[in-house]
């Protein structure tokens, strides 16, 4: 349970804030388009859908011992697009080539398809080669033709790179293909960080404390990852390079805990060493640069504007934890939520409009809200099942991950950034929490 405790009677005990800190920290489209000359957009989609009516062909091989290779990437490139939600997935008719191998745009138009995808794949002496052409049905024009390219072990990687090729060139947007999501599990009986693709493949492992490590967060250019860790006995931030492993810490006493990123270079995290539990700016090194907030009471859970210029943050200053806002040129502080008892865990969303957060709400639920950054436009996205907490934009803002205790166990799960479709992410032994969607694509 989240924030199970009388905020007011025991309000400005430092011992109690330590521990109220810890308990925080713990519990705590547009339609699709296609680029056209001149930089304009057009749409394309099946009426009504909201969604691109896309039909693929099944991947052609030159040599039959090869058929197997292509099953695999035709299944990573439809699984990959459909998990977009994006896509109506079409099967072309029969007769989408001539004998001459030449496209049926009038038999795709029969079966309702905007968007036609077509390939070849081949292995060479150990590199696997993957030839993609897309058309526009309507217009029986060529969108792209591209080759992709790589060894075996690497077929999502090059399938994934056709489909956020794709996802671009339809949408105009960045793609969630190459991200990756970062989150605390207690498979092995510790609290650990690991990692994961986008769509909950290629799991691994990125802390080994055999303690208790929370709250991961990546840096934009996915070169850092920084968390609270509680292996010296208090909570303290630990910034890693994942390029070489080094870790650095921040030299002052108290607690540091709950990393947010404000840039590649700089995280923002909650410090007690000068009393007061505030928010700082620290260097990837583990220098401080600025301290960001100044009031009485506790602010954590730092989230950033796309800009770098606002912060999103909670405070109890009021007496129950909310959502703030503060300018940080200016120094001006708006408070953001006035509705639910307690509003945690802020996620500002790419475009920079909205901001998703969680709510203990009056009658014990807890679940994810999203608002506009003025306050307008709330909009509640889950609701009777379970605890929902945790909330994180995917790249392109179409997404949300979150955990939800709905099936028993605190698992992860995505859904659209209206609350639509939302589904299991990751089947996996242990809980999953306080997952971190990364903005960075590889």
């Amino acid at each position: 349970m989240m924030f199970a405790y009388n905020f007011k009677t025991c309000f400005g005990m430092q011992f109690f804030r330590y521990i109220v800190a810890v308990v925080m920290i713990v519990l705590c489209f547009p339609l699709p388009l296609f680029a056209a000359e001149g930089g304009e957009y057009i749409a394309i989609r099946k009426e009504g859908s909201g969604k691109i009516a896309l039909a693929i062909n099944k991947l052609d091989t030159p040599v039959k011992d090869e058929s197997r290779l292509a099953q695999r990437l035709d299944a990573i490139i439809h699984d990959g697009l459909d998990f977009t939600g994006l896509f109506t997935m079409i099967s072309p008719p029969l007769n989408v080539k001539d004998n001459s191998n030449r496209v049926n745009f009038g038999a795709l138009d029969s079966v309702g398809a905007a968007v036609y995808a077509d390939g070849s794949v081949s292995n060479t002496s150990g590199t696997v080669i993957l030839d993609m052409e897309v058309y526009d049905t309507a217009g029986a024009k060529l969108l792209l033709k591209k080759t992709y390219n790589g060894n075996q072990l690497q077929l999502r990687k090059i399938g994934y790179a056709f489909c956020a090729d794709l996802v671009e060139l339809l949408t105009g947007k960045k793609s969630i293909f190459g991200s990756k999501i970062v989150f605390v599990s207690n498979k092995t009986g510790f609290k650990e960080i690991y990692e994961c693709d986008f769509d909950g493949h290629e799991l691994r492992q990125l802390t080994n404390s055999h303690s208790i490590s929370l709250t991961p967060a990546l840096s934009p250019d996915g070169r850092y990852l920084a968390y609270t860790d509680f292996s010296s006995g208090r909570p303290a931030l630990y910034i890693k390079n994942l390029s070489n492993g080094r870790l650095s810490t921040i030299g002052k006493s108290g607690i540091s805990i709950d990393p947010g990123w404000r840039n590649s270079r700089e995280v923002a995290t909650t410090l007690s060493f000068e009393g007061d539990q505030e928010i700082y700016l620290i260097k990837a090194d583990g220098a401080i640069a600025r301290r960001l907030t100044f009031s009485k009471g506790i602010d954590l859970s730092p989230s950033f504007s796309p800009d770098g210029n606002k912060m999103a943050y909670v405070s109890d200053r009021n007496g129950l934890p909310q959502i703030f806002i503060e300018d940080l040129s200016s120094g001006q502080v708006n408070r953001l939520t006035f509705s639910g008892r307690y509003n945690t865990q802020p996620s500002w969303s790419p475009a920079g409009d909205k901001i998703a957060y969680t709510t203990w709400e009056s009658g014990g639920e807890i679940n994810i809200f999203v608002t506009g950054i003025d306050g307008s436009g709330l909009k509640q996205l889950t609701e009777q099942s379970g605890e929902n907490e945790s909330p994180s934009w995917s790249p392109d803002g179409r997404m949300i991950v979150f955990t939800s205790t709905r099936q028993g166990s605190k698992k992860m799960y995505i859904m659209g950034s209206t609350g639509e479709n939302q589904r299991p992410l990751l089947p996996s032994e242990g809980e999953q929490m306080q997952p971190c969607w990364s903005l960075f694509c590889q």
